[in-house]
């Protein structure tokens, strides 16, 4: 059930067996002002504390930060590192139960996801499909901070 660092789940089963699970810590990822750059522009949030890094080094931070949507963001393609699901038809994001942002992530620091899986429970399908609702509480911690950058419960749905 575990490849290198990623936890391989196949079924239904093997997913209901992942609650309680700690799935540890992805690599460390550097935050670019490139990447924030793509994301105010994806956005429309052109914020200065985000985007001007002449402004930004007199201001609060000291530094561009990354926008507290985009470090939300790079929960998908992180978890991707942590959970490898296989033998389900689909999978959706299905909300979140609360997300916060207890520091900022500056620009050029490197971040990473911690992942635990809280519950895995059945819900009902349409009939003939089967569905599971994983909550997994995600901490998107920033090298080198006591605090977390992001702390997230997301809800997944995976079918049959």
């Amino acid at each position: 059930m575990t490849r290198g660092a990623t936890t391989v789940a196949t079924g239904m089963d093997e997913l209901k067996a992942l609650a309680g699970t700690d799935l540890g810590a992805t690599a460390w990822h550097e935050i670019t002002q490139d990447r924030v750059d793509t994301f105010a522009d994806a956005t429309d949030d052109h914020q200065w504390i985000h985007v001007d890094a002449e402004r930004a080094r007199s201001g609060p931070f000291g530094t561009t930060i990354a926008h507290g949507y985009l470090t939300l963001s790079l929960i998908i393609p992180l978890f991707g590192e942590l959970l490898e699901i296989r033998g389900t038809s689909m999978s959706v994001n299905y909300g979140l139960e609360k997300a916060r942002f207890p520091s900022p992530v500056p620009v050029g620091s490197r971040i990473r996801l911690h992942g635990r899986v809280d519950s895995v429970d059945e819900v009902g399908g349409n009939g003939v499909q089967m569905a599971v609702q994983m909550a997994v509480t995600f901490t998107i911690e920033v090298d080198g901070s006591a605090k977390p950058a992001c702390v997230a419960q997301a809800l997944f749905r995976h079918y049959a």
